[in-house]
């Protein structure tokens, strides 16, 4: 079962801070964390926020990369322990593995509105890698691989209406290129430091799992 289903902007308030998990909604004024900027339960805004240990940091950092990306716990620590068998910068190893995810690149070349959405779109069997349809959300892109809209979907009401229009001013990733004339997307680079999320600190994240 994925971390996500449940009340998603609840896990946000937890967190104390932003997560795209709702898409659009996080960016606005709507989004819960901003409006009750405290985290949930009885208490309310009386309650506030614990102090947390250095487990307690490390803790909340995997947490949040885990919704972030949407991961169950054995999935997230499978990529930790593929990037801790490489040599070098593990953290960036770590970063590429989640970016590379076939559904977050579906998000990053702005077929979806959050990650959340993009999973259900490729599990749903809208969209082709290198000319052939690939419905596992987890499939790992390549660099060098072509993502597109498989023909049948073009036509989805969804697609025309919430998506189609959002391509002209989205923000693409530079190790990314977007054709919008044949909705056809390409990996031509890895996901460099400056092209992976920020709010969570991959090197706690390491030290946690090395406990």
């Amino acid at each position: 079962m994925r971390i996500t289903l449940g009340p998603k902007e609840k896990k946000e308030r937890r967190m104390g801070e932003r997560l795209g998990l709702k898409g659009d909604r996080c960016a606005g004024p709507k989004c819960a964390a901003v409006r009750r900027a405290y985290p949930p339960g009885v208490h309310g805004p009386a309650g506030g926020r614990s102090r947390l240990t250095s487990f307690g940091l490390q803790l909340r950092e995997k947490q949040k990369a885990r919704l972030i990306y949407g991961l169950a716990e054995r999935q997230f620590r499978n990529y930790v322990t593929k990037a801790t068998a490489k040599r070098g910068d593990t953290g960036l190893f770590l970063g590429r593995l989640l970016e590379l995810r076939l559904n977050n690149v579906v998000y990053r070349l702005g077929f979806a509105r959050s990650r959340g959405e993009a999973r259900q779109h490729v599990s749903h069997g809208h969209f082709l890698v290198n000319g052939k349809k690939v419905n596992v959300p987890s499939y790992q892109v390549r660099v060098g691989d072509t993502i597109e809209v498989r023909p049948k979907s073009t036509g989805n009401k969804f697609f025309k209406e919430a998506i189609l229009p959002r391509l002209e001013k989205h923000d693409l990733q530079k190790w990314l290129t977007f054709d919008p004339a044949e909705l056809k997307g390409r990996v031509i680079a890895l996901p460099e430091e400056d092209d992976i999320p920020q709010n969570f600190n991959r090197k706690m994240i390491i030290e946690f799992y090395s406990r």
